[in-house]
């Protein structure tokens, strides 16, 4: 069993991702904290912090690494995070002379903040293909469907006929400028966080900055001074989740209403009722709907984060890593059923059967 219906023994299978739960699984998580602490020491034996020799014997610690995770989570239960216990472990690895040049200048925040950002490259991968793959199944619907006439309604009551390519526009439009929010994103984000104990890099002095730039170029990631009390680079990408998962509702809900009516789409597949055998219910509308509310839901807690008390907070902090991994995994998961059910759609518009495809 699970607490998190998105990696549920059985209800993961409608609502959880494969890919997401990778990338927040523990395995990724400390494979890509133990990557920040190479690439740490690769930088400052760049800039001349420590030697080259004890960032060789750092890296090869780090490649070959196994870490307890039972020490870990008796460890986190104690001290909050699990940084202390993982760099104790990974100490016991690199010879004694060079377990000092370890961690230099780090702080705890560095390397789980970090962390989040490299796993969250991927995701970036996948909703920049996810948006450009429903542009073009609704591109492919518009030319199959859109002379087709259809009802107009406002306030759930019928207006005036529209076209089926005035609805598809409706659905489109917002997809189209999140393709372009995105691309403005990835000009700064993902960031590294590297600040230090409270932000100054004080341990490394006037050369912090030079270090940090050569840690970006290593890791991959985009270059900004400490933000670990400035939460607002964290929150802004949980918005454009939800504002992608809630355009996705929109579309959803207006296929769940297209097909209470009849007539007026045609649906291959479509889920079964235990009591009914003729129904084909309209699950993967539905799911939107419910990831769009969800992620809507969610978004309030992320704010409560951008309360983060003078140079760290323990509670608001934590409160992001209850909340994130599930947006996301419920973002893709709707790039995902969205994508099933414009497939899914054989006829749109008055009238609309199987045969008008």
């Amino acid at each position: 069993m699970s607490i998190s219906p998105f990696d549920h023994p059985y209800l993961s299978g409608l609502i959880g991702d494969e890919e997401a739960i990778r990338w927040f699984s523990v395995e990724n998580d400390i494979a890509a904290m133990v990557s920040f602490e190479s690439a740490l020491a690769e930088a400052e034996a760049e800039e001349d912090v420590i030697d080259n020799a004890a960032a060789e014997a750092i890296a090869i610690a780090c490649r070959t690494f196994t870490p307890d995770l039972a020490a870990l989570r008796s460890a986190v239960a104690a001290d909050g995070v699990v940084v202390p216990e993982l760099i104790r472990q990974l100490r016991e690895t690199i010879p004694q002379e060079y377990r000092a040049s370890l961690h230099f200048g780090a702080t705890s925040q560095d390397v789980i903040d970090t962390s989040l950002m490299i796993r969250l490259r991927p995701v970036l991968a996948r909703l920049d293909k996810g948006l450009s793959d429903l542009v073009t199944r609704l591109d492919h619907l518009d030319k199959a469907f859109g002379n087709n006439g259809l009802m107009g309604r406002t306030r759930m009551q019928a207006a005036i006929a529209i076209t089926v390519h005035d609805r598809i526009g409706a659905w489109q439009g917002p997809l189209l400028r999140h393709r372009q929010k995105l691309d403005a994103l990835q000009q700064n984000f993902p960031v590294v966080q590297f600040g230090g104990a409270v932000g100054t890099l004080d341990k490394l002095g006037e050369k912090g900055p030079a270090v940090r730039k050569r840690l970006v170029a290593i890791l991959d990631l985009r270059n900004a001074p400490q933000w670990q009390n400035q939460r607002d680079i964290v929150v802004e990408f949980a918005d454009f989740l939800s504002h992608i998962s809630g355009c996705l509702g929109k579309i959803g809900q207006d296929i769940a209403l297209l097909a209470q009516g009849g007539g007026e789409i045609a649906l291959k597949g479509g889920g079964q009722s235990s009591a009914m055998p003729h129904k084909q219910n309209p699950v993967l509308a539905e799911l939107l709907v419910s990831l769009a509310r969800y992620n809507a839901t969610q978004i309030s807690g992320m704010h409560h984060a951008l309360v983060h008390e003078q140079e760290r907070s323990g509670a608001a902090w934590a409160l992001e890593w209850m909340i994130l991994p599930s947006m996301v995994t419920a973002t893709v998961t709707a790039m995902r059923s969205a994508a099933m059910l414009l497939d899914s759609v054989e006829g749109l518009g008055e009238g609309a059967n199987a045969n008008d495809a």
